[in-house]
């Protein structure tokens, strides 16, 4: 590669074998975050050292009465719920993009429970001006298909809630496993939340007790060393991960399960050299000939799989891809455009499916990939240099709102 701030040009090595030390998960820093303010503070250890918990941990710091928190979604959520029960003023915005990123689900729920939150601009979307307070609680309906970050952030804050909080998710809920993680890491906190039925959580406003609490790696960031595994030319490629547990409540640790059909083994030790579980993934037997996957639990792995396919080969028809339109920048749309750099004709339908059938168009020499301030589309695209060598990935820095050492692992392992 060459270090340059615009473009990154991809060399890929010979030989694949490294031992990669993952960060700590970015969904879990936040929820820990936002949860332990709430309990009074206390230790969150090995806390993410992205972009997106930064602005989480600047904005606790003093919450000042205007509050930016850049392209960090997962902050405009959690914090808009936040500051929601949190007497005070405050104004939270974030970047162009994030100012067209819906947040009038999450805004309806909070007011529907009597919090005063207003538009300060386009109706629907930030910025808000929030005028905290304690709530009552009560019962609210809320859409399960949208995202679940919204979900999350009215169960964390819930506890807060003289009456507690009953919430009942209307159609197909997306992302269960992060609704679940949620819940675990709340009740880890000593809050009292969980289930009364298939679509109907329950949350008692009993107060949070301040405890320590460690954030595990991030099994999202894993998925782009499954995937260079897979496309890897060397037969005997080998990456051991660092810090990752086989039963985990992050959704994206079905990426283990879903690469096993692409390719890729996954050998689990309990305690590694370092004191802390690893992953050694491996070539282990052909990749399926097509691939027919619902990503409505796991979406941001939507990418890394979508390009593994094709740089494989294999034939794919995804669905549960709804959330991905109001993701960084529209998902569907980037990777239709990017995989056709690569000579991928891929299509989509009904607004949540994306699929490929083998259709093939004349690949770029070399592919210049563009990442639509996505740190995903960055990720997801490197490997491809095993097929296209000399790719290049444009406005690679990107990848520092989840995974800032990214490209400090690529670099160790092209020059072993």
């Amino acid at each position: 590669m060459t270090e340059k701030t615009q473009a990154y040009s991809i060399s890929v090595p010979r030989r694949l074998k490294a031992t990669v030390s993952l960060p700590a998960s970015k969904s879990i820093s936040n929820r820990a975050l936002v949860i332990s303010a709430l309990a009074g503070g206390k230790t969150v250890d090995n806390l993410s050292d992205c972009d997106d918990t930064a602005v989480m941990v600047k904005a606790l710091d003093g919450m000042p009465s205007t509050i930016d928190i850049g392209a960090a979604g997962t902050a405009m959520r959690f914090l808009t719920a936040l500051l929601a029960v949190t007497p005070g003023e405050h104004t939270i915005t974030g970047t162009e993009r994030m100012r067209h990123r819906p947040i009038g689900v999450l805004v309806d729920a909070l007011r529907a429970l009597g919090a005063e939150a207003d538009y300060a601009g386009e109706e629907g979307f930030p910025p808000l001006h929030i005028r905290g307070r304690r709530l009552s609680g009560g019962t609210v309906d809320i859409p399960g298909s949208v995202s679940s970050q919204y979900i999350s952030a009215l169960l964390m804050v819930a506890p807060t809630f003289g009456g507690g909080l009953t919430l009942h998710l209307t159609g197909d809920i997306v992302s269960r496993p992060y609704i679940d993680l949620t819940l675990g890491m709340m009740r880890a906190f000593g809050a009292e939340a969980g289930w009364a039925s298939a679509d109907t959580l329950r949350v008692e406003g009993k107060p949070y007790e301040a405890r320590p609490y460690r954030v595990e790696s991030d099994w999202s960031a894993a998925s782009y060393w499954f995937e260079m595994v897979a496309v890897s030319a060397d037969p005997l490629a080998e990456v051991t991960l660092t810090g990752l547990a086989e039963q985990s409540g992050q959704g994206d640790a079905a990426v283990a399960d879903i690469f096993r059909k692409l390719g890729v083994g996954a050998q689990f030790t309990a305690v590694g050299p370092a004191g802390t579980p690893t992953v050694r993934l491996f070539k282990q037997g052909a990749p399926v000939a097509q691939l027919s996957l619902d990503f409505v639990a796991c979406p941001d792995l939507a990418q890394t799989v979508a390009v593994t396919c094709a740089l494989l080969g294999v034939h794919f028809h995804f669905t549960g891809l709804q959330s991905l339109r109001i993701k960084e920048t529209d998902r569907i749309e980037a990777l239709k455009r990017e995989l056709r750099k690569l000579g991928c004709v891929a299509s989509d339908a009904g607004g949540s499916e994306l699929l490929w059938h083998g259709e093939r168009c004349s690949a770029a020499a070399p592919p210049v990939i563009d990442t639509y301030e996505d740190h995903r589309m960055a990720m997801a695209f490197a490997p491809a240099a095993a097929l296209h060598p000399g790719l290049v990935i444009n406005r690679p820095m990107v990848v520092t709102k989840s995974y800032p050492h990214f490209w400090d692992e690529v670099f160790k392992v092209r020059e072993v």
